[in-house]
């Protein structure tokens, strides 16, 4: 009898529910905080002190190592430091040392952190418009663009950064003939560039046709020019040369003249 008595009372410690974490102060408690760091609508930047929306500011945590770590996802562990999203704030806390400060802990920041986020989101919005390609949502080639914007509901333009300033010209005096109005243009991407995230060869001009995976890359679009501080558009009129929408490539160094073969 005495030893099932034992026995029920170690059963009994086994079965015993274990106090929350939350309520314990233990590691559930922390996970709960961190989680909470990354859903808060407003952050404030360590390294102006302003207080901002969340989406306007981009994360960062401490890596093992003690080294800084872009978390533009918002998905990785540990404590969030949030920096306002742009490439100045982000050379501002590497020069002030805001991030120690901010993890309470020694924590490196590479001093071309600023360049490293922007290869980030650049990455970021080139692999959204390989979805715009794969949604079958990118429509590419001069001629071919000049007629979706007659025919088809067109979410935006992209053009790239060594195209001319007379085709960019061109296509955006279609779409106001076509009662599009303005059309949100990109023209942050090298022709190599897109060339890589369309599977293609020779894109210089594009057109988005509409759709949600089209809109995210125009918010992502949006978000890269606010961090470098400039126009997603880039320059949308230039020196206007004839009524020849294909212009040499005269001063582009080795890169083939516009073409509708891409």
């Amino acid at each position: 009898m005495e030893r099932r008595n034992r026995q029920l009372n170690a059963d009994a410690t086994i079965a015993a529910p274990v106090p929350s974490p939350e309520i314990s102060g233990g590691v559930g408690a922390r996970a709960s905080r961190r989680e909470d760091d990354r859903k808060a609508p407003e952050r404030t930047c360590v390294a102006t002190r302003e207080v901002r929306p969340a989406e306007e500011l981009i994360r960062f945590v401490r890596a093992p190592d003690g080294t800084v770590t872009p978390d533009l996802k918002r998905a990785l562990p540990g404590r969030g430091v949030w920096v306002t999203a742009t490439a100045e704030a982000v050379r501002l806390a590497v020069k002030k040392k805001a991030f120690s400060r901010g993890f309470k802990e020694t924590a490196t920041a590479d001093p071309a952190l600023d360049a490293q986020v922007a290869v980030l989101l650049e990455r970021q919005a080139l692999a959204m418009l390989g979805f715009v390609n794969k949604a079958g949502l990118a429509v590419t080639g001069f001629a071919k663009v000049e007629a979706a914007l007659a025919q088809e509901q067109v979410a935006g333009l992209v053009h790239a950064k060594d195209a001319s300033d007379d085709g960019v010209r061109k296509l955006g005096q279609a779409a106001r003939r076509a009662g599009k109005g303005e059309i949100p243009s990109v023209r942050l991407f090298s022709g190599a560039e897109l060339d890589l995230a369309l599977g293609r060869s020779n894109v210089v001009h594009a057109a988005l046709l509409a759709g949600p995976v089209s809109a995210a890359f125009l918010a992502r679009c949006d978000a890269l020019a606010r961090y470098l501080g400039m126009d997603r558009a880039g320059p949308d009129e230039g020196p206007g040369r004839g009524e020849d929408a294909r212009p040499s490539n005269e001063g582009l160094g080795d890169r083939p003249a516009e073409t509708d073969r891409a």
